[in-house]
């Protein structure tokens, strides 16, 4: 039986039930709230308290496992995490590895890797490949897919660099990658482009946000190589209205696609890009909420004439497919 690691330890992937394939529980930066949050706009018991009761409706409507892309750059802390997934029984939370950077590689990997000051092998490779294997930290949590992005900037050398150091590590170890693009950009092209040079099999890519487009034909090509689409913003209407979304998976499932998809909000119990205003933000995108989908996409869905076969490929069937290629 093939198992995919999660916050609690291994789970076998046929367990994994109804996944959402990319949430957040907490996008928050140590050293930004440790110089200013602390005493303003954070307060740990309370948003530890909140993550949990939100997890737990989440429980209740029959979602069964979240599937967490902070990393470096995110603001990922796994120890936070591991408490509250500890509170929140019923619920898989799957972590990852990588780097989300927009052009430049952290000052940490400057100096240090091939043909730099420290001449030596990709570092990036050795420290994803030690989270994926040995463990996060000393937390004894292991990650089980990787991040990186290539967004409108397209493939500076930073972040080609990073892209090929997660190529590098999925070919070590085998876990899936998940790409945060830019759908407008349609960068998703050029990062599935280095990733097949690279020899990644398309089949364990996730390109990330391509929900935010409705171009058929930009999608399809996309699909068409076995990649999977991150239908994945539900909620951000900003980036495109529910309604258009769902026109968009309900024409790709017409076509075939519904095995190719897979379904999320990119949202997270707490972001500290907005500081002390997260309730505020809340207020005025009252969609951006991990029960958005199963309250008013599902039955749209339906409504549109989307099967129940073709939402559990997108919930169940695609995301087990996706990590049991790494098992």
């Amino acid at each position: 039986m093939a198992t995919v690691d999660t916050v609690r330890g291994p789970v076998d992937v046929d367990d994994l039930g109804e996944t959402l394939m990319h949430e957040h529980v907490f996008v928050l930066a140590t050293e930004h709230m440790d110089n200013y949050g602390r005493g303003a706009w954070w307060d740990e018991e309370a948003r530890v308290a909140d993550a949990i009761a939100t997890l737990r409706s989440l429980v209740a409507k029959g979602v069964t496992t979240i599937v967490d892309p902070t990393v470096w750059g995110l603001g990922r802390y796994i120890p936070r995490v591991r408490r509250i997934a500890a509170e929140v029984p019923g619920l898989n939370i799957i972590v990852a590895t990588g780097l989300y950077m927009f052009e430049s590689v952290p000052h940490q990997y400057e100096m240090r890797g091939p043909g730099l000051i420290m001449d030596m092998p990709e570092p990036m490779v050795d420290d994803f490949v030690r989270d994926i294997t040995e463990g996060i930290a000393d937390t004894g949590v292991k990650a089980a897919f990787l991040k990186c992005v290539v967004e409108q900037q397209g493939l500076t050398p930073g972040v080609e660099r990073i892209c090929r150091a997660v190529a590098r590590t999925h070919l070590r170890t085998g876990a899936p990658i998940t790409v945060h693009t830019n759908a407008a950009a349609r960068s998703g092209l050029a990062a599935l482009g280095l990733f097949v040079a690279e020899g990644v099999d398309p089949r364990a890519i996730v390109i990330g946000h391509a929900g935010d487009s409705n171009d058929l034909d930009y999608l399809m090509r996309l699909a068409d190589t076995g990649a999977i689409l991150g239908m994945d913003r539900f909620g951000l209407d900003l980036y495109n209205p529910t309604a258009a979304r769902v026109e968009t998976i309900a024409a790709l499932c017409e076509r075939g696609y519904a095995d190719r998809m897979v379904l999320s909000h990119d949202a997270a119990c707490f972001m500290d890009y907005f500081g002390g205003a997260w309730d505020q933000v809340m207020q005025v995108t009252p969609n951006w909420r991990y029960d958005h989908i199963h309250d008013d996409v599902l039955p749209a869905l339906r409504e549109r004439g989307v099967g129940d076969h073709q939402i559990r490929q997108m919930l169940v069937d695609t995301p087990r497919r996706y990590f049991s290629r790494s098992a």
